[in-house]
């Protein structure tokens, strides 16, 4: 799964205090306590969503991105994630009973996971720089959002085939650690198993599953402009497309985690509060000419990649130097600004549009600019919301929490799941 967006921004990830502290987790339903309603914060984007517009108590988890990893395994940086927040994000947090947390790595911040964790001596300062961390910063969790381990991420990352066992060893050093073995610790992972030694996905997790208190499956840029065709960006199911079209989803990638030896009750899924836009013209949109009725996998001009919302930019250039045009990604708020749909996600006047009953996934299409947008509206959210309910998963983490639009996606998946 190549990840685009995350190129911009993402990923995700949960940190821990320096004590055994109780901050007061709730849950959606206060007898099921363990029970995840979390959402990424990232703190580049604070000017625009503040920590005042956080509905803290839909919450038990906010999850501050990104720490990032450095060359030399004593130190990691908040550097480009406005760091100065960090402390009253964590006593906003607490003051409101949630859980704070900090996400480590991401797809610009994994450069130097391998190395960090690659030989006994790294793991073991490795160790020291993240309890440090999470007692100076009074933390409740701790997840390691490495995009990817045994396989390449951005672009520049360190990569060993030894990663996933070694990866392993840190959490389980990490876990008997006085500090660490108090700590939530999570990890976002792909919606494939991550790799082993000879480069396939793992047939056994379970030391993870030892180890971990959930994962966070990313199910989102599974379809992007690295695509031949638009496609869904966050499919709850695919076993119903073609073939040729089956990325990944919600669902097999559950079933592929379980299958390895991740317990579904570890298990939270990643759900995106955003899009992706194609420039498709009118002649490849439609099912036929004169139709309203919009193509499942239509063909687009991807020399023409369109701008999108106001957290966009027409160039960016990415941890590892490279340039590139915008990303194209639509957030929910900003199909709003962007006259694709009114105030209450609902469609607006002279856009076309469809929903994917198989992938559940919502499309709009402007037919004046010639753009498409794959993404989740409140629809969308309550289908995961009520698969996370009958698969007996642990919740969902929402990235980001900045990219709804009054609480209209996050209340749909919350209702579903209660």
């Amino acid at each position: 799964m190549v990840s685009f967006w995350l190129l911009l921004l993402i990923s995700s990830a949960l940190f821990a205090s320096g004590k055994p502290v109780d901050h007061g987790a709730r849950s959606l339903d206060k007898s099921a306590t363990d029970q995840v309603s979390a959402a990424w914060y990232a703190g580049w984007h604070s000017e625009d969503f503040p920590l005042s517009k956080v509905s803290w108590d839909k919450y038990t988890h906010l999850i501050y991105s990104f720490a990032i990893t450095e060359p030399d395994d004593h130190s990691i940086s908040l550097n480009g994630s406005d760091g100065k927040l960090l402390p009253q994000f964590v006593k906003t947090a607490h003051d409101n009973g949630v859980k704070a947390i900090v996400s480590v790595g991401g797809w610009g911040g994994s450069q130097y996971f391998s190395s960090n964790v690659g030989s006994a001596k790294n793991r073991t300062a490795f160790v020291k720089t993240v309890t440090d961390f999470a007692t100076k910063h009074d933390l409740d969790g701790l997840d390691f959002d490495w995009e990817y381990p045994g396989s390449q991420g951005i672009g520049c990352n360190v990569v060993s085939s030894h990663d996933t066992s070694n990866f392993l060893s840190f959490l389980q050093e990490l876990r008997a650690d006085p500090v660490g073995q108090d700590l939530l610790l999570t990890a976002p992972t792909p919606v494939t198993v991550w790799s082993d030694a000879s480069g396939n996905p793992s047939t056994n997790v379970s030391g993870f599953a030892d180890v971990l208190d959930w994962i966070e499956i990313m199910d989102y840029d599974v379809w992007g402009s690295w695509d031949s065709t638009v496609g869904p960006n966050s499919p709850l199911n695919d076993t119903c497309a073609p073939a040729a079209d089956r990325e990944g989803s919600a669902a097999s990638a559950a079933k592929l985690w379980e299958a390895a030896g991740f317990p579904a009750s570890k298990i939270v899924l990643g759900v995106a509060s955003y899009g992706h836009s194609f420039f498709v013209p009118a002649s490849d949109a439609f099912t036929c000419a004169g139709c309203s009725s919009l193509e499942a996998f239509p063909s687009y001009d991807a020399s023409k990649q369109p701008l999108g919302d106001k957290w966009d930019s027409p160039i960016n250039v990415d941890q590892c130097g490279v340039t590139s045009g915008p990303s194209g990604v639509f957030d929910f708020f900003g199909l709003i600004d962007g006259g694709f749909l009114n105030a209450d996600g609902s469609v607006a006047e002279g856009i076309d549009s469809r929903f994917d009953s198989c992938s559940q996934t919502a499309y709009v299409y402007n037919a004046t600019s010639s753009v498409m947008v794959s993404f989740d509206n409140a629809q969308a959210f309550t289908a995961k919301g009520n698969f996370i309910k009958s698969s007996g998963l642990r919740g969902f983490a929402i990235w980001e929490a900045g990219g709804d639009s009054n609480d209209i996606l996050l209340d749909s998946i919350r209702k579903a799941m209660l």
